[in-house]
């Protein structure tokens, strides 16, 4: 008796063979998880012949569906078929914002390191934009693009809501109203900076243009004054003539730095803004066709509205002919159709573009900083080129006589305690005059781009006190700033 109350306590279980497929229903059953797709692709060389337009090679790894395989090696593209692939993405999807292709070259000269460093790291970020889009990368011409093995050449093509001089006429109209603050703001915005980006980009040619003619003024400034250490022959002066020999050659290097100087502004800062400038332009244009889409919206309820009412004067009507009353239900419907067909359109274009436009601003942001951070660092490594070049020529103007060089404007020599020293005030340490490190945390690299070793973090070194600035030693340190 006590066996039985034992088996009837227990819960019935079914046998083991039965368990494996038991458990293999729930699996079946559980919703399984949605893979996440990815395409990545990634420059793996550039070739360019002579001036003509660089071929990029690069690779590809997938595993959307529709691509034949999940790796590609060796993808050769031109850079107008990249600008061939970026026009037709813009055509077929209102709802993303496409970046702007990168110019095939830089102003730091066709077939220098740091024109092809710059063009393939430019071209790498547009491809991880693009290749990061979940819309974009879905589109059937990235496909064709990866896979064609005889160049590429965009298969359908789509031409934009509004073209020529229709668009511009419709520019001149007021927007329509939107419902959607974010995007009515946005447009103003970036319409003003891509105004201001062309106005500055267009400012800064004209520096660089400046800053270069000031470099060959200054060599033959220096060539000048080498011709002048021969005048000083008769009467004999070897301290004047040795002077302005070395003076000449001193205003010529810096001349040559001032050309240089001049390269680097133009690849550090006008070419990005420049680039952010036809970027603007794009997304400004990429807002519009939203406003298209939205008019053309109204449009299609005013047309519904108005084939309602020619179907309710038909009602009204005491003789109605048949043929007149399906041609109106077939407009109404037609008109339904467009305007449902519009309505989602627009609805899936503003939905998408305030997540755009929220990272285009953020992706531009940190690209521009970037950039005027580069500029800075490569102006700054100029100017200490520059005055380091000139503080080398500083013992011979003092050697030119027993006065320290001022005889001939009838001036003596300052006493010792009131002399300046000689060494130079760019050392390895920083500005001897300042007292500020120089930031131990940036590295300059090979093309005298300062790179920074920690984006988050500027480790300072320390200084000893005999560079530190103070009332005993000021009056030195000014004195120290003339020849």
């Amino acid at each position: 008796e006590s066996q039985q109350q034992q088996q009837q306590q227990q819960p019935h279980q079914p046998p083991a063979r039965y368990k494996a497929h038991l458990q293999q229903q729930q699996q079946q059953q559980s919703p399984r998880p949605s893979p996440q797709f990815h395409l990545q692709a990634k420059i793996t060389a550039l070739e360019r012949s002579g001036r003509k337009d660089p071929i990029l090679r690069f690779d590809v790894h997938t595993n959307l569906p529709k691509f034949r395989s999940t790796q590609y090696r060796d993808i050769r593209r031109t850079h107008p078929e990249f600008q061939k692939l970026a026009h037709h993405l813009l055509s077929s999807n209102p709802e993303c914002i496409v970046p702007a292709v990168p110019p095939s070259s830089t102003s730091a000269g066709v077939g220098t390191d740091e024109d092809e460093t710059r063009v393939r790291g430019y071209m790498q970020r547009w491809l991880n934009t693009v290749c990061s889009n979940e819309v974009l990368m879905r589109d059937e011409e990235m496909i064709f693009f990866v896979e064609s093995d005889f160049g590429y050449s965009p298969v359908v093509r789509r031409k934009q809501p509004a073209t020529g001089v229709r668009r511009k006429v419709i520019k001149q109209f007021a927007p329509p109203p939107d419902d959607t603050p974010e995007l009515e703001r946005a447009r103003p915005i970036v319409k003003a900076f891509y105004l201001g980006t062309m106005e500055t980009g267009q400012k800064v040619d004209r520096v660089v243009k400046a800053r270069r003619g000031l470099g060959l003024a200054e060599s033959a400034l220096g060539n000048t004054l080498a011709l002048l250490a021969s005048t000083e022959s008769e009467p004999p002066h070897p301290g004047m003539s040795n002077a302005f020999r070395k003076l000449g050659r001193t205003i010529q290097s810096v001349g040559d730095f001032h050309a240089a100087q001049a390269t680097a502004e133009a690849t550090t800062l006008a070419d990005p803004l420049n680039y952010h400038s036809s970027d603007a332009f794009i997304v400004k244009e990429t807002l519009t066709n939203r406003q298209i889409l939205m008019r053309e919206l109204e449009g299609a309820k005013k047309e519904t509205r108005s084939r309602l009412q020619t179907a309710e004067v038909l009602k009204s009507k005491s003789s109605i002919r048949r043929e007149k009353v399906d041609e109106a239900l077939q407009q109404l419907d037609e008109a339904k159709h467009q305007e449902q067909h519009l309505d989602s359109k627009v609805r899936r274009v503003t939905g998408n573009l305030v997540q755009e436009q929220r990272r285009w601003f953020s992706r531009t942001t940190k690209d521009l900083r970037a950039a005027i951070r580069d500029h800075c660092l490569r102006q700054i490594e100029a100017e200490r080129r520059t005055l380091a070049t000139l503080e080398t020529v500083r013992p011979d103007i003092r050697a030119i006589d027993s006065s320290g060089g001022l005889s001939r404007l009838g001036r003596d020599a300052p006493p010792s305690s009131r002399r300046a020293s000689l060494a130079a005030s760019q050392g390895p340490r920083g500005d001897a005059w300042s007292g500020v490190p120089r930031a131990a945390g940036v590295a300059r690299g090979e093309f005298g781009v300062p790179t920074p070793k920690r984006e988050d973090r500027i480790v300072e070194e320390t200084e000893g006190e005999d560079d530190k600035l103070d009332a005993r030693n000021a009056a030195s340190r000014l004195a120290g700033s003339t020849f």
